[in-house]
């Protein structure tokens, strides 16, 4: 027998107790009898209800800190794109440069630089990459 019917049955016995009393006690008791029993009644669903939002309360502290620890560790669209243009704007200098001094050897040193920086990030914000899973709290971007 679960909780909830132990507490349907003890508000049965009530209601059974409250008509027994107003059949031994007269009809000048009603009123106080019907209160006593609606006490009870109120009292019932107030424990529910507060059972009920504690729970939603608890369930929605878990949820928001999955989706806190979730968010921390990645970032938002703007800033990828920002991290490619600055990667991409860099890459002129540096192959230039490269280029200058070593020729086509400094151009391959500069741009295996520039995707490494990049599949570092990559990694970074996508970790099944490396591991080949998927983690249970996948990011939602």
């Amino acid at each position: 027998m679960s909780a909830l019917d132990s507490r349907d049955v003890d508000l049965k016995k009530d209601l059974d107790a409250t008509v027994r009393a107003r059949r031994e006690l007269g009809e000048e008791y009603d009123s106080a009898l019907v209160d006593s029993f609606l006490e009870k009644v109120e009292q019932r669903i107030d424990d529910t209800v507060d059972r009920r939002v504690r729970r939603h309360l608890a369930e929605q502290r878990m949820a928001d800190a999955r989706g806190a620890r979730r968010r921390k560790g990645a970032d938002s669209w703007a800033e990828r794109f920002g991290f490619a243009i600055v990667s991409l704007i860099s890459a002129i200098p540096l192959s230039a440069i490269g280029g200058a001094l070593a020729g086509m050897s400094g151009m391959v040193a500069a741009w295996v630089g520039i995707v490494g920086v990049n599949a570092a990030q990559a990694v970074r914000l996508n970790p099944e990459i490396v591991t080949g899973r998927r983690d249970r709290s996948s990011r939602q971007d």
